[in-house]
């Protein structure tokens, strides 16, 4: 499922698009996704201005002029794509419509974005946008680990005392928001922490660690849109590149990246997930 580095590459590819252009036709080629779409989201939707693209934590939330914000979830295999793009301008050139393509938008400067979801488990809700961080997917989300808020002290406070495994307390989006298996077994080895040490027995200069870490990581990601393991796509179909930076996710039994360090990658399983360490650098 796409984290946080995805789901922001393709909202900066969205926004070229879609921000200050006015939404002149939807098309909803279903009644649901994961759950059924909100009622009369095409005529909801038809006219109305895009005035900011935000993403929160792993969902993207679209502010229109109506004073309502569509909230998108690209669940496991969901994509936007945009067609239309010549020379930096659109123009309609658009493809044949597929099978999955569930909504499509069309934008009054001739973009057409895509929503292509084949297992269906992405979703779409509207919101008034006064109301949308009380919805239930935002409701409980702990900080951005982008923001200012995301800072040494809160995450020392939020580990203290938790006798979870630090992988289960990085994946709590109670406690960070955004962060996924991916990401958080790279920042561990990063960090040199054994994805089993428990959260609360993390010394506070470890434990603060994880903060610079944890941005540097997600940044270095952005960077180079995301990463695309099985059907993550960009916004023009491009694959993400990071996946080839990996240190430790998916390298079990290959060796670690640390030099002079003879060990190799391990992968055990915690609460359903598969993590992936060095035994020998990781404590």
């Amino acid at each position: 499922m796409p984290e946080l580095p995805e789901v922001e590459t393709v909202r900066r590819g969205l926004q070229p698009a879609m921000q200050n252009a006015m939404i002149a036709r939807v098309q909803v080629n279903r009644p649901n996704l994961r759950w059924p779409f909100p009622e009369n989201m095409a005529s909801r939707l038809n006219g109305a201005t895009v005035q900011q693209l935000r993403r929160r934590s792993k969902y993207i939330l679209v502010d229109l002029s109506t004073d309502e914000t569509l909230l998108i979830h690209l669940g496991m295999s969901g994509r936007m794509t945009i067609s239309g793009d010549q020379m930096g301008q659109f123009a309609h050139n658009h493809p044949k419509a597929e099978k999955h393509d569930h909504v499509v938008f069309d934008m009054d400067n001739g973009a057409r974005i895509t929503f292509n979801d084949p297992r269906r488990f992405g979703a779409m809700d509207l919101r008034p946008t006064g109301q949308i961080n009380s919805h239930s997917l935002l409701a409980k989300l702990g900080p951005e680990p982008l923001s200012n808020a995301f800072d040494e002290t809160y995450m020392i406070a939020r580990l203290s005392g938790r006798n979870t495994p630090i992988k289960s307390a990085l994946l709590d989006q109670r406690i960070v928001a955004g962060l996924g298996n991916i990401y958080v077994c790279e920042v561990l080895f990063r960090t040199k922490i054994s994805p089993k040490r428990k959260a609360g027995a993390l010394s506070h200069l470890r434990a603060a660690s994880l903060v610079p870490t944890i941005r540097k990581v997600l940044s270095d990601a952005i960077e180079v849109g995301g990463s695309s393991l099985r059907d993550f796509r960009q916004t023009d179909g491009e694959l993400g590149y990071f996946q080839h930076s990996f240190d430790v996710y998916g390298r079990e039994g290959r060796p670690c990246h640390t030099p002079k360090c003879k060990a190799k990658i391990t992968r055990i399983t915690q609460a359903g997930r598969s993590s992936f360490y060095c035994m020998q650098c990781q404590r």
